[in-house]
Formats: structure tokens, sequence, C-alpha cells
């Protein structure tokens, strides 16, 4: 079966963030800013540039509100007093965000296990039969080229794709620390995924990140039953059960990607931004210079 292109896209931020406590046990996670936008907007932006027209953002209970407040609080009494100090460019950023997609915000079904699965399984009720969807993990940013974009172009060319998953060539010692991608580089089919392999074992350079286009076929492999490694619902798992009976292909995204997954990349993506964005750069990159 063809599906019909992408209009929505599930991204998700339903775990702990236990790396970045104590902070995330009061704002979600992907809130941390990247510059002056907090990392969600920066997804959140990368599919509305693909032309993605709705998304539903799966959260804990806890960051629940917090989302649906930046995303739909229009702050009229800031507006109002920004426009009594002539400040109204000020508001500009706010405005920015209200026209954004159409943003939901769920909470992920608790009889789901642990795993970055089951946020996606939680959503189910959001992407019709007939319908692929992209899906996107917040801890994991694009610069430059939308990498959304690219997979929803890989399926205007393989529109009998059952999966897409987004790759991106790393160091070779890096390998290990990602999903190496097993695939032909002629049909670009995938094969399989080897989940952090020494680098003199690994199928490739090409490591797997949050980025998929997905179809419904993948909510049957998101079986609380399915589950794998530490008893968790894992994604890279479902997309592997459906090689057997459907094509799942991989495409190169043209963006850089980052992750912002820990402390330590956290601070060297946000650098990137600010060298890359930000009006102080140059400020930034003489202070780094010379301390």
């Amino acid at each position: 079966m063809n599906y019909k292109l992408p209009t929505k896209a599930i991204i998700t931020d339903a775990g702990f963030a236990s790396r970045f406590l104590p902070i995330t046990k009061t704002i979600p996670k992907s809130m941390i800013p990247i510059g002056n936008r907090p990392v969600m907007q920066l997804v959140v932006e990368e599919c509305a540039q693909a032309g993605i027209e709705e998304i539903i953002i799966v959260a804990t209970k806890e960051g629940k509100p917090i989302y649906e407040d930046y995303f739909n609080n229009a702050v009229t009494n800031i507006k109002k007093q920004l426009a009594s100090q002539n400040k109204q460019d000020r508001y500009a950023p706010i405005e920015k965000i209200l026209n954004l997609p159409k943003i939901t915000v769920i909470t992920q079904d608790p009889s789901y296990p642990y795993g970055n699965g089951s946020p996606i399984a939680s959503a189910r009720d959001f992407i019709r039969n007939d319908e692929a969807f992209i899906v996107a993990y917040s801890d994991d940013v694009v610069f430059g080229e939308s990498a959304v974009k690219d997979l929803i172009e890989a399926h205007k060319a393989h529109p009998d794709a059952t999966a897409i998953i987004a790759g991106q060539v790393v160091p070779h010692e890096e390998i290990k620390k990602y999903a190496s991608i097993d695939y032909d580089e002629q049909t670009m089919i995938l094969h399989g995924l080897v989940e952090k392999p020494k680098p003199e074992e690994a199928a490739s350079d090409l490591a797997s990140y949050g980025r998929y286009l997905l179809t419904p076929e993948i909510f049957a492999q998101l079986d609380p039953k399915n589950t794998g490694l530490d008893n968790e619902l894992w994604t890279a798992d479902a997309i592997a059960r459906l090689i057997p009976t459907g094509k799942v292909y991989v495409e190169r995204t043209r963006g850089t990607w980052m992750t912002t997954g820990d402390p330590k990349n956290y601070a060297l993506a946000n650098l990137k931004y600010t060298l890359d964005n930000e009006t102080y750069s140059e400020d930034v990159r003489e202070f780094v210079k010379n301390n």
C-alpha cells in the first residue's frame, strides 16, 4: 500500500531526563534553551519548514501544561506593556510561536512500558490509516537543511516505503556510540541496524538518529509485549520487524545533526547554534579564544 505524504509529526519528550537533574525536575528537558529558544521549538520549526501542518507533542504529565502554555499562551498582558513602552518589536518572537503549525500536547499512555517507542504508540489515535507521518526525537536537533523535509522528499521518490530512517555519517571511531546502519547503497534499502558496534564490526559509519518517516504499519510492532533490551519498547526494534514484509529505506540527510541528550553534547549544540546564528557570535568566539 502507498501511503499519503506526511502532514503530521509526532515529537517525543516523555522521559525523565535524569542526566539533567535537578533542572528537569521542574521543566522538561526540551524546554532547556538553545540560544533564545527551547530545543523543542527548534524541532517544531524544522517540521514547519518541511510543510508539516499538525504536530503532536508527547510529554510527561508534568511537562504537558508547560508545553501547552509555551506554544499557545499569547501573554496579552506582556504585549500591552511592550506597546505602552514602544517596544513592540520584542513581541515578535511570541508571534512567531503563535503562527507555528497546530500543536496538540498529550501524555504517554501509562499502560505502555518505558522506551522510546511508547510515546509514538501513545499518539496512535491522531494518525489516519492511509497516511505516513513523521517522528522526531526532541533531543536531536538538525542545523541547516531540514531532515524532515529530506524524509518527505525521499517518500516522494519511494512511495512504496513502509518506513524511512534518517542517517548521518559520523567519524569511524564514534560509531560505537550509535546504531550503525546496514543498507544497500544502490537501492538505499535497510537491511538492519547494529546497535553500538565496535568500529571494526560496524556495518557502516552511517548512524541512525531521531528522525523517521513511518506508516501505520509500525503500530502493530509497537505492542507492549514486544519489549527488548532492558524490558523497554524500542522504535528501532519495531522498524527492524518491518523489514521482512515491507520496504524500509535509508535517507542520508543533508543537515547537521547534533544530540542535546546529555550536558556535554547540549553545550556543544548550544555553542554551534550561537556561533552560526546570534548577532553576538564574534564576541563569543573572542571569549572562547582568550579564556
